[in-house]
């Protein structure tokens, strides 16, 4: 009979274990002073945040474009507990993650894909570099600096977690794409009118067809002509992480890129698993890039 009762008592002790959480805090905003509008994102704290004077190493987790929108990485990827998994099994110290809203309204007419407009109407990568990356260490307990940053993201985010590494060698430690929006010259030259410009009309000039596309603007922020230009030497101020599925319609670009950096002897993590440009994907590679750039931050 008592081992019958402390058999119970076990069972009962070991189902109300709870594994830690992180918390996800949605609905955050910073006032911009360079857009005129406050900014919102998407917040995860780790298991045990603010319990002590701890601060953290910090990931700016990038949305995709299309509906894409901040909150997308909790509420379809199971980002947190992905993230709560990885931090309990010590495979990536404790982090907090911020996910900046890409679009530019509710309306989301033009995609921003991060990047700045062309006629200079709304800077969104000026607002990201000079004012977002601040407010986050000067308003949460991130270590700051380059080597306690990150980077990742998944398509129009993967585009610029790689871009921003490129544009911007001091600012990352490491950067991780899933399934990149990397589109060739040639890719952007055919595509139909309706979807450059909803894409990259803002960003390269509205209404532009052809081979006009491939302008001054275009070039500055094509991940494919960039690496073409920046030095090496700054190229690999940056771990990079790259992850593609070998059904994405984005292969191509990825493939592109991954060629070029070995062409130059770039060091770079490059992947391609069975797999499109969907959830299941980014879901399944979440896992691995984190644990990329948490070895990232202990280096």
């Amino acid at each position: 009979m008592v081992g019958r009762v402390l058999f119970f008592l076990l069972v009962i002790f070991v189902g109300s274990v709870a594994h830690a959480e992180g918390t996800v805090k949605e609905g955050q905003v910073m006032a911009s002073r360079i857009l005129g509008k406050n900014v919102e994102f998407t917040l995860y704290l780790p298991p045990g945040f603010g319990r002590d004077e701890r601060r953290y190493p910090v990931i700016y987790l990038m949305h995709g474009g299309g509906d894409g929108q901040n909150q997308d990485w909790y509420r379809f990827g199971n980002a947190n507990l992905v993230f709560d998994r990885l931090i309990e099994s010590g495979e990536v110290p404790p982090f907090i993650a911020v996910t900046p809203e890409g679009r530019r309204d509710d309306d989301n007419k033009f995609n921003t894909y991060y990047m700045n407009d062309a006629d200079g109407q709304y800077l969104w990568q000026d607002m990201f570099v000079k004012e977002f990356v601040p407010h986050i260490e000067k308003t949460f307990p991130v270590i700051p600096g380059k080597k306690s940053r990150g980077i990742l993201g998944l398509s129009m985010g993967g585009y610029a977690a790689m871009a921003f590494s490129m544009k911007y060698p001091d600012l990352f430690a490491g950067a991780a794409a899933l399934s990149a929006a990397f589109r060739t010259d040639q890719q952007i030259v055919e595509m139909d009118q309706a979807g450059y410009d909803r894409r990259y009309g803002k960003a390269w000039g509205v209404g532009l067809g052809g081979r006009d596309r491939l302008n001054q603007p275009y070039y500055a922020n094509s991940v494919l002509d960039l690496v073409d230009k920046v030095p090496a030497d700054d190229l690999k101020k940056t771990e990079l992480y790259i992850d593609c599925g070998s059904y994405d319609d984005f292969f191509v670009g990825n493939a592109e890129l991954t060629m070029k950096l070995r062409k130059l002897k770039v060091p770079h993590h490059f992947m391609a698993r069975e797999g499109g440009h969907d959830w299941t994907y980014w879901r399944t590679g979440l896992p691995q890039a984190t644990v990329f750039l948490g070895k990232v931050f202990h280096q």
